[in-house]
């Protein structure tokens, strides 16, 4: 069975191992950062693992606007109780759990968050190619981001807390 719990500074080699699996170096947030949002904002860093084993992760600061911007890569602040918008700065799977659900339980439980703490809904940004996975959750494509993290293209993403089940 797959739990679900708040990071803890001991995750942070599994962590780091997950997020170089799945982006580039140019997107991969760097150690110092995922320690600022273990800090920060454990309540909204959930961990996926089986029998000790970490499958994946969701991270990301409660914002106040619907869109992503650059600077929260770096610089985040502690979560305020009610409102705002959750954002996704990071949702991982490791290689050996992909095809499994995991994303689906990790962002079902980030609906949960948004809902219990009254926020407006969740915001990400993505590559092109994942467009129509985040649209299987009911995201909807807003066009272009205005990021330029890792020098890619990315697609604003979100999903208001009144299409949640």
């Amino acid at each position: 069975m797959i739990a679900l719990r708040n990071v803890q500074s001991t995750d942070l080699d599994r962590l780091l191992m997950i997020e170089n699996e799945g982006f580039s170096r140019e997107e991969a947030a760097t150690k110092d950062a995922f320690e600022e949002r273990i800090r920060l904002i454990p309540d909204t860093f959930i961990m996926a693992e089986k029998e000790g084993e970490l499958l994946g992760y969701i991270n990301g600061p409660v914002i106040d606007q619907p869109y992503i911007t650059d600077d929260l890569y770096e610089n985040i602040k502690e979560n305020q109780i009610r409102g705002g918008y959750q954002s996704i700065l990071g949702l991982a799977v490791s290689k050996r759990a992909r095809n499994q659900g995991i994303s689906r339980i990790l962002i079902g439980k980030i609906e949960e968050l948004v809902i219990d703490n009254e926020r407006e809904g969740i915001t990400l940004t993505c590559k092109q190619e994942l467009i129509s996975f985040y649209e299987k959750f009911g995201f909807v494509n807003y066009g272009i981001s205005e990021s330029q993290h890792g020098g890619v293209r990315w697609y604003n993403m979100v999903k208001l807390r009144s299409a949640m089940d």
